[in-house]
């Protein structure tokens, strides 16, 4: 057995690999490495496991350095998921050790793996995160059946308000919305960049759905397909969004839109417990499902506290919120990148 970095005549071999696993994700893609170093320029160790010219394991690892949350070996930084995807156990086992030797070389902090099921690696952990997955029904007005009845109300006046829907490619409208959002929440901004670098990368793997009324923009969503899922993974909204209910029309209709293209299942993707977002999809009839994520400790004494509830990022985001909306959009891009 070999272990290899990926390279760029690799990528497809990669890609098959990860696609024919049941477990492997849209952030296992070998499209992150290219998206990570372009946005980011942190520096990424793809790895991966060959046995008689076959890939039969991967993981991709980016390293993120940063002033306040230290420094660390995380698959993936900026994904919900990650994790060693494996189809042998002596694959697995090999990944794991290549991975802590990296993150001692390294000296970082601590080595993270982001996996959304259960794995084989047992190091410290955290019950901080969810998930929220849900199969779509092939019926489209069943979706909307399914949804809680406060919920559909929600959606309904979306619908009244005479909102319309149309897919962009220029992430010009969406950066708009979502920069206006982030702001609200008090998190710093990425740089459009990061969006103009995701779209160019995964191609028609990745759309973006934005909401207007009488041509003013409302909302907006980028979201990613992979398999038979859709994965709406950054979204906001204007000021004006949450009277004529925009984001409840928008998550509606890509849900719609993703019924009738066959897509089976909607990942409405992580939260933390407690967080708004995590009782808006529960809003929407979706159940949490733990996370598994996996810390392994090289300098770091402890697992990193990253809660948003934890009183030193609660003074950050409220001191984020009253900070002038352009200024963020200059600032803020120089900081999210180190969060991961």
């Amino acid at each position: 057995m070999n272990i290899k970095q990926l390279d760029s005549n690799n990528k497809k071999r990669w890609d098959e690999f990860v696609c024919s696993q049941n477990n492997g994700t849209f952030f296992h893609l070998a499209g992150w490495k290219d998206v990570i170093e372009k946005a980011f320029g942190h520096n990424t160790f793809f790895i991966y496991t060959e046995e008689n010219g076959v890939i039969t394991g991967v993981l991709p690892l980016a390293q993120v350095k940063s002033f306040l949350f230290g420094n660390s070996l995380v698959s993936l930084p900026f994904c919900v998921y990650g994790g060693i995807l494996a189809s042998s156990d002596e694959a697995y086992c090999a990944l794991e050790n290549a991975a802590i030797e990296k993150a001692k070389e390294k000296n970082v902090d601590h080595l993270e793996l982001r996996f959304k099921d259960e794995s084989k690696t047992n190091w410290k952990s955290k019950d901080l995160y969810v998930t929220f997955r849900k199969e779509i029904d092939p019926d489209v007005e069943q979706n909307l059946k399914n949804i809680p009845r406060k919920q559909r109300a929600m959606v309904r006046k979306g619908i009244k308000a005479d909102l319309t829907s149309e897919i962009d490619r220029s992430v010009d409208r969406f950066y708009e919305a979502y920069a206006r959002s982030v702001h609200a929440l008090g998190t710093p901004v990425f740089s459009k960049k990061y969006f103009q670098v995701l779209m160019e990368e995964f191609g028609d793997r990745a759309d973006i759905l934005t909401i207007t009324k009488d041509g003013r923009l409302i909302s907006s969503v980028l979201s990613f397909y992979f398999k038979d899922e859709v994965l709406p993974y950054y979204g906001g909204g204007t000021s004006e969004a949450r009277a004529v209910k925009g984001n409840d029309f928008m998550y509606w209709e890509l849900m719609r839109r993703s019924c009738e293209k066959g897509i089976k299942v909607f990942d409405y993707g992580r939260s933390k417990e407690g967080a708004g977002s995590y009782s808006f999809k529960k809003n929407w009839g979706f159940e949490p499902v733990p996370l598994h994520y996996q810390y392994y400790l090289v300098k770091a004494k402890e697992v990193p506290d990253l809660n948003p509830m934890n009183p030193k990022l609660q003074m950050f985001i409220k001191a984020w919120q009253k900070m002038p909306f352009a200024m963020t959009k200059i600032i803020g891009p120089g900081i999210v990148k180190s969060l991961g």
